[in-house]
């Protein structure tokens, strides 16, 4: 483990003003995806609409880091040339998803495991080798009626370490994501309280498995009451819980903070990270990033629809989404800019 290249890279992957692109989807998410659309599920469209992505003019100024699927990192260009060459030359650090996926938790009805642990060591190897620089494991966390179990958020937890020191070891800097999801009637204050209880689960399993800190990268969800709770909170009142939340949970030697979207709506996942950013940003001790991915993908997704003459207009609307982001990121990110695409080059461009 060489201990400054982490700490480099986990800085990188949250500094000017930037975040992280989630191209990670399964192949059976991907399939999904793309039946709704009409879209044939088939190896070779997945790999042309990841070429797409990969290869969106100007898609380094907002994005620090990709996070790849098995399948998309050794997957190629339509001339031969590796995607994760293509990446790489566009400024952007590669990553992995290397979890096999949430399975039923055994004794817990209703809550789920991540599992992939199995071989792990030997695959974090390969896909440094391949290029990776960093990974990503997803615990999820569901809200209901005497859920979540403390064996639940336990399990998770000591998963999500033991993958981060392997990681680590390997030369990978770890994104550790527990998400406390959104489905539910759940107000936004049972939420930060489950949201608190697993952060510090997983900051104490992260010490006890000698996870360096300032070498990776947390991914939580943004606190926020369940979809059919009657009441739906203020972006001002999300931030203020979620900032609370995670000043009374996560250490200050992490270096950022990089919140998925988690299914909200793009417009309001940008609405939210930008209002934290205007208003706390200068006291916090973390940067505060996003990782998302349908909240960029899905509108170019939906241009596209596996069609060739729609790749140019499908690639300005992630571009698009992508400055939208990185705007928020910076708290320079308004509504008005949803209508004016011009604009957010202007105030999204990078940094002199």
């Amino acid at each position: 483990m060489n201990t400054q290249e982490l700490i480099d890279t986990a800085k990188k992957m949250v500094a000017g003003g930037k975040g992280l692109l989630a191209m990670d989807e399964s192949n059976p998410t991907c399939n999904k995806r793309f039946a709704k659309l009409g879209i044939p599920q088939t190896e070779e469209a997945r790999r042309a609409y990841r070429e797409l992505i990969v290869t969106t003019p100007g898609l380094g100024d907002s994005i620090s880091g990709a996070i790849l699927y098995d399948e998309t990192i050794r997957q190629r260009k339509k001339d031969g040339t590796p995607f994760i060459n293509v990446i790489a030359d566009a400024g952007i650090i590669p990553g992995i998803k290397v979890d096999t996926g949430a399975k039923d938790l055994a004794g817990h009805p209703g809550e789920k495991i991540t599992e992939g642990l199995d071989g792990l060591r030997e695959r974090l190897s390969e896909y440094f080798q391949m290029g990776a620089r960093f990974a990503k494991w997803r615990a999820v966390i569901a809200l209901g009626e005497g859920n979540p179990s403390r064996g639940c958020i336990e399990a998770n937890a000591q998963a999500l370490a033991r993958y981060a020191a392997l990681c680590q070891e390997a030369g990978l800097v770890p994104v550790v994501e527990p998400e406390v999801l959104m489905e539910g009637q759940h107000t936004l204050e049972r939420c930060c309280q489950v949201t608190e209880e697993a952060l510090r689960t997983v900051f104490s399993q992260l010490h006890g498995q000698g996870v360096m800190l300032e070498g990776m990268i947390l991914k939580p969800n943004i606190a926020l009451p369940g979809l059919t709770c009657p009441q739906q909170e203020s972006a001002d009142a999300v931030v203020d819980a979620t900032v609370h939340c995670l000043l009374r949970s996560v250490p200050a030697a992490v270096p950022g903070i990089a919140f998925l979207s988690g299914g909200q709506p793009a417009e309001l996942a940008s609405e939210r990270l930008n209002a934290m950013n205007v208003r706390f940003k200068s006291r916090m001790p973390w940067e505060l990033a996003f990782s998302s991915a349908r909240a960029i993908q899905q509108p170019a997704l939906e241009i596209w629809r596996g069609k060739d003459s729609n790749v140019v207009a499908a690639q300005q609307a992630l571009n698009h989404r992508a400055r939208c982001s990185r705007a928020a990121r910076r708290g320079e990110y308004d509504a008005a800019m949803e209508r004016t695409p011009a604009t957010i080059a202007q105030v999204a461009k990078p940094a002199a």
